[in-house]
């Protein structure tokens, strides 16, 4: 009888010992070891993409205008040059532009060379200075008055204009949000015809394109005009712009 209590005592140990054991191999297999292990094997996941924009009028326009004088003076067209460059500021200064958004972006003095048969030697024969302003016009109204004052003023050059936003951050948030917005709608649809379920963002980004003009239009008169010249005021339409973001997010997929 003491040997049947015994047997019956081990039987009741090896049972016991293998349902341990059949706990451990469980939590190793399939509870946080599991889970341990899997965090060491690449997530199943799916990219979307998404475009924002917004369309905006610009409010600054860039007028760059220059002085082309030549002579065999340097000096004497330097004079001459700075006269008529200062009464195109004070003009621009009288429609409100502060001097904060004028500067000068070019002045060079390039001397003109000849060349003479007799000695067979090149010789400089005068000078030509370009001087050339940029102002930058926050005030669109003035811009048609602007332009067609400065040729009256010995302005022989208007280079371009162009319009420009002068916060164009504002803009880009919109277009952001609309952008993000988009592209998790996108990514639930996706998910539901898929039969999936979507986990955490793994990753995401934007690029931003350069912005898309409409109706714009750009004034240019590179080729010089004659000195006192008068022009009709002309008629500047700054058009819109267009500010878009595009962006992709990752999602790991349940």
């Amino acid at each position: 009888m003491p040997n049947d209590n015994l047997k019956l005592k081990n039987t009741a140990v090896a049972v016991f010992l293998g349902f341990l054991a059949a706990v451990i191999i469980y939590s190793l297999l399939w509870g946080p070891a599991k889970k341990f292990m899997d965090s060491f094997l690449p997530a199943k996941t799916f990219s979307v993409s998404a475009e924002g924009k917004t369309v905006v009028s610009p409010d600054i326009a860039n007028i760059s205008f220059s002085v082309v004088s030549e002579g065999k003076n340097p000096e004497i067209i330097a004079e001459e040059n700075n006269r008529k460059i200062s009464l195109a500021i004070d003009l621009v200064k009288s429609h409100g532009v502060e001097e904060k958004d004028i500067k000068t972006t070019q002045y060079n003095l390039n001397p003109k060379y000849e060349y003479d048969e007799k000695i067979k030697k090149s010789f400089i024969s005068g000078y030509t200075l370009t001087q050339t302003v940029l102002a930058k016009v926050r005030n669109l109204g003035k811009v048609s008055k602007i332009l067609g004052g400065l040729p009256g003023l010995g302005i022989n050059q208007i280079d371009s204009i162009s319009f420009d936003i002068d916060d164009p951050e504002k803009y880009l948030i919109e277009a952001r949000n609309q952008a993000f917005d988009k592209a998790k709608e996108k990514a639930k649809s996706m998910a539901e015809k898929n039969g999936v379920r979507l986990g955490k963002i793994i990753n995401f980004g934007e690029y931003q394109s350069g912005p898309v003009y409409y109706g714009y239009e750009s004034f240019s008169k590179a080729g010089g005009l004659d000195a006192g010249a008068s022009i009709a005021v002309p008629t500047i339409q700054p058009g819109s712009q267009e500010v878009k973001i595009n962006i992709s997010i990752t999602y790991e997929i349940k």
